[in-house]
């Protein structure tokens, strides 16, 4: 199971990994709902070529990540195939399904 910690420090290292290149007329916001006691909100922000991640649930998000905060760690972590843990409904993707396919190619692995 992954600490707290570990998952917290998922979003920031997505902004690290940000290609902006890959972004190109992406202005909006990705939520991140995670279960489980290492779970909570969180979010990253795309817009004018640029990254920012948060803590805290954000309404106006265009699309909402849910999942187990074991699983997305998994997936951010390359040990779990984000596309098979959405095939098996480890990963479920709310809203804008557009951009959780470029959202595969804006951050890095």
């Amino acid at each position: 199971m992954a600490t707290v910690d570990e998952v917290k420090s998922i979003f920031p290292a997505m902004v690290e990994r940000f290609i902006p290149e890959k972004a190109d007329g992406v202005n909006a916001t990705i939520a991140f709902d995670l279960s489980g006691e290492n779970g909570g909100s969180f979010w990253i922000r795309v817009a004018d070529g640029s990254a920012e991640s948060g803590e805290g649930a954000q309404s106006d998000a265009a699309m909402t990540v849910k999942a187990t905060a074991d699983d997305w760690h998994a997936v951010a972590t390359g040990q779990m195939n984000a596309m098979q843990a959405f095939m098996t409904g480890k990963l479920k993707i709310m809203g804008d399904m557009g951009l959780a396919m470029k959202m595969q190619t804006m951050f890095a692995q």
